[in-house]
């Protein structure tokens, strides 16, 4: 078999259950279609829940504590350190990026300014964008169109008058729908693909910079669910007695928010997993037509979870699985359909399971792992754990246990995933488990050890 073609879907912010084929009152049909044709992760794990620190631990292969990027902070992955994109790029594929990476900081508010680094580390074509928050200050090829079709002035205005006024407000975005961020960076990937007509192998890097907040889906799709039909939000009983948290320190910060104000999110954010789940779908259908379908790999995960009124929260940034736990499919040659591994992953599995179809090699220091063996037996393990850092905690979660430990190394999150799997009673320092606890710390500071 010659090389397959990579087509790499990141969406952000993206929660596990955001897909038809989790959640029946979903409607991603071409999302559900890698599923179908190949595997669905069900306990894939982000490495880090918030954009910066996790992307980085995507691109290197690193964890926070190795890479030091524990927060959102501007930082810029090391040009001359290997990683899996270039190590495909040496392989023989042309590479391209479309949309979000979040990964280089000193463009000076012009993403165009630090192009030079991303083809340093790997990606040969560029068309990056910011995330939504940063699209109201950054220029890049977007926002220029934005600005020349006399757009960009109003974005400015109505994100200033949301973050102003109520965070979540939720109405539709100002641009016009070809505008929309998860619409442009869709079209301009597909026209990229529909003219290629190199004589290599190419990977394609398609980053979403939905469905992250704000909750301004633009209509059709802003209508396209009822909020009265969608899902009561998870709720918490803190039954634990010992040390607190990070989540504790969140807990109650949107207690001010309305069942009806809940609703109004949730149905809004499930309008923007279905219009990027319609740009997915046109994606598939230049592949098609290419006529390289069945030659092609693909696979779709997201960055971490947004809360979405669970737990009275919004955003991100704990270890809950509303923001910790990310949707991951995969399809391609070689990998039977319809099935399901529930076996612990991480997301930056991603890249070295890339290189390895790239028939690239990794000669570097690096802790992700090639998925290869669970792609061919879904009852396989590559993990027996899977490890999430932010802030300088840390949590480890297997199938049946998740714990999470504050700074100081004191557990403050014990859930059994087994008999809770909405984890909806913490129960950490009770005394019956405190050697459930002292297990996950033994088998979460050795992950941490061997990672160094």
């Amino acid at each position: 078999m010659s090389q397959p073609n990579i087509l790499l879907i990141m969406t952000d912010q993206q929660r596990w259950d955001a897909l038809g084929c989790v959640t029946d009152w979903m409607q991603t049909p071409n999302m559900d279609r890698i599923a179908s044709e190949g595997v669905r992760f069900s306990q894939c794990i982000t490495n880090s829940p918030v954009c910066v620190p996790t992307r980085r631990t995507m691109a290197s292969g690193l964890y926070p504590h190795n890479t030091g990027v524990w927060f959102n902070q501007n930082t810029t992955l090391d040009p001359d350190a290997p990683n899996w994109m270039r190590a495909i790029r040496d392989a023989g594929y042309r590479t391209s990026l479309f949309g979000k990476t979040h990964l280089n900081s000193g463009h000076k508010g012009d993403l165009r300014n630090v192009e030079h680094v991303l083809r340093a580390q790997g990606i040969d074509d560029i068309n990056e964008t910011v995330g939504p928050r940063a699209c109201a200050r950054t220029l890049s090829n977007m926002t220029e169109e934005w600005d020349r079709r006399g757009q960009w002035e109003a974005y400015r205005v109505d994100y200033a008058e949301r973050f102003s006024n109520m965070a979540y407000v939720v109405r539709p975005s100002t641009l016009p729908i070809d505008l929309y961020y998860d619409t442009w960076v869709g079209q301009k990937s597909s026209d990229y693909l529909e003219a290629y007509d190199r004589n290599q192998p190419w990977l394609c890097w398609v980053s979403f910079g939905g469905p992250h907040e704000p909750w301004d889906t633009p209509a059709p799709f802003s209508t396209a669910y009822d909020p009265s039909s969608m899902p009561e939000p998870l709720g918490f009983e803190d039954g634990g007695t010992g040390p607190r948290g990070g989540l504790h320190d969140l807990l109650g910060n949107w207690s001010n928010l309305t069942d009806e104000e809940i609703a109004a999110m949730r149905a809004n954010y499930a309008g923007n997993v279905t219009l990027i789940d319609e740009q997915i779908g046109r994606l598939f259908e230049v592949i098609e037509k290419r006529g390289e379908w069945d030659n092609t790999v693909v696979v779709l995960v997201s960055d971490h979870g947004e809360m979405n009124g669970d737990y009275g929260l919004i955003y991100k940034e704990v270890f809950l699985n509303s923001a910790a736990r990310v949707p991951m499919l995969w399809r391609g040659p070689g990998i039977e359909g319809d099935r399901v591994c529930d076996s612990p992953v991480e997301w930056f599995d991603v890249g070295p399971t890339l290189a390895e179809y790239a028939g690239a090699e990794l000669d570097f220091r690096q802790f992700a792992k090639p998925l290869q063996p669970c792609l061919s037996d879904t009852n396989a393990r590559v993990r027996d754990e899977a490890l999430c850092e932010y802030r300088y905690e840390m949590m480890v979660t297997d199938e049946k246990w998740k714990m999470a430990v504050n700074q100081q190394g004191e557990p403050y999150l014990l859930f059994d995933l087994e008999n809770d799997p909405c984890e909806s009673r913490n129960l950490a320092g009770q005394g019956d488990y405190r050697y459930v606890e002292t297990e996950l710390k033994l088998r979460m500071f050795d992950r941490v050890l061997q990672a160094q």
